[in-house]
């Protein structure tokens, strides 16, 4: 079922379960914001192209329902909010009759796949992803702190594709993808490129600190 949603294009690539803080100052987002937020409606965020214009703004067909978890109004009238992405959606068409663009949008759903086949693939990319986290963990100094991964495999393709540091272009490819086992592949070709390396800078750090010193063979 179609419905019409209003949509916010920003250089961001929102997904399902992820809280985004957000700074309104433009007036038609401001005013957006607040009937959204009136009428307890969502919105709609979708990464814009790179050849876009101000005010005519060109954006991918995919992008991610938003609700709005908090809102604060300053004074001069802009606001800051915190949106938790929903589900997804296929824009198929658009109107600019208010200050602000609206879509008829349909909610953009994964495919039904086996339950091995998810499993087998979330079991792989999470057992990476975790490596993944805590070895930024130690680069940080929060070595400490947990993070409680999604059970569910189309969620955990969605909470890693989140955290992942890559382009909002390979986001975006990710978001549209609608086989969870695809997105999850993915995920982990990236991640195997990605633990190793991060693994090395950690190491090169760890010498840097040191003075280039291996402790172990000072005994």
């Amino acid at each position: 079922m179609a419905i019409e949603l209003p949509l916010f294009p920003l250089n961001v690539v929102l997904f399902p379960g992820a809280d985004l803080p957000l700074h309104i100052f433009e007036p038609r987002y401001r005013l957006m914001i607040n009937e959204c937020y009136e009428q307890d409606k969502p919105f709609g965020i979708v990464l814009v192209r790179p050849d876009s214009v101000q005010m005519r703004e060109e954006t991918y067909p995919i992008g991610t329902m938003a609700d709005i978890l908090a809102l604060s109004h300053m004074d001069d009238g802009r606001m800051n909010l915190i949106a938790r992405g929903g589900k997804r959606f296929h824009i198929l068409d658009k109107h600019h009759e208010k200050p602000y663009i609206t879509g008829i949008v349909e909610v953009y759903e994964d495919l039904y796949e086996p339950e091995e086949a998810l499993n087998g693939q979330a079991a792989r990319a999470r057992e990476l992803f975790d490596t993944y986290l805590q070895i930024l963990l130690d680069v940080v100094g929060k070595q400490e702190t947990r993070f409680d991964l999604p059970t569910v495999p189309e969620e955990l393709s969605h909470f890693i594709a989140y955290f992942l540091d890559i382009e909002d272009e390979e986001k975006q490819q990710l978001l549209e993808l609608n086989v969870t086992t695809q997105r999850l592949e993915s995920e982990i070709e990236t991640l195997r490129r990605e633990v190793p390396f991060i693994r090395q800078m950690l190491s090169m750090s760890n010498r840097y600190r040191t003075g280039g010193t291996d402790r172990s063979k000072l005994n």
